[in-house]
């Protein structure tokens, strides 16, 4: 089993859930935020996997230690999958979680059809470039009409998880990392690794 990782992402929130869902097994975690002056590839993948893919090859290779990417988003079924791949930037370059949430909301505006979920796609990729792992995990859920509560990130503020039965911005940091997509695919990533201790 790998010794050390960098997750790779400069998101505070995001690198809390990880090493909180990483802490059972002995690998010493870093994140890009250890490593200020990389900046980050273009995300040309058509899907998550190829994403996730190009940017743990991108940082394993800079920062010179395995690298694990992810590449995340809600899909909207009313909206053939979308923001999808374009979750983080889906109202544009300058985007914020704000503005992401009020063009969703808006472009579902008068969908009856409110399923959605969330996937989640991890890369772990070593300095040479091989990929040593690749898992998924998918939360199913309807998206609300409005924002509730206060916790989460992102979309949190507007899904509701089938799981819990209650918005991610209501539920608590450990009620979310039951059922996240990112949760079930760090699950399935620290199950391989425990097997190769």
């Amino acid at each position: 089993m790998i010794k050390q990782l960098c997750i790779a992402t400069k998101n505070e929130g995001k690198a809390v859930e990880f090493k909180e869902m990483f802490k059972s097994l002995p690998i010493e975690l870093h994140t890009l935020a250890e490593f200020p002056d990389i900046g980050a590839p273009e995300e040309t993948g058509k899907n998550f996997s190829a994403n996730a893919r190009l940017k743990a090859q991108y940082y394993a290779k800079l920062v010179n230690m395995p690298c694990l990417a992810d590449d995340s988003g809600l899909e909207c079924f009313a909206l053939n999958g979308a923001p999808g791949v374009l979750s983080a930037r889906y109202s544009g370059e300058d985007a914020t979680d704000k503005s992401n949430v009020e063009k969703l909301l808006l472009d579902m505006k008068f969908c009856v059809r409110r399923g959605c979920r969330f996937k989640c796609v991890l890369s772990v990729a070593l300095p040479n470039g091989k990929i040593l792992n690749e898992v998924d995990g998918i939360c199913e859920g309807m998206l609300l009409h409005e924002p509730v509560g206060e916790n989460g990130f992102g979309y949190d503020p507007v899904f509701w998880s089938t799981e819990l039965h209650k918005g991610f911005g209501e539920a608590t940091d450990a009620e979310k990392n039951t059922v996240s997509h990112r949760a079930k695919a760090v699950k399935k990533l620290v199950n391989l690794w425990a097997k190769q201790k």
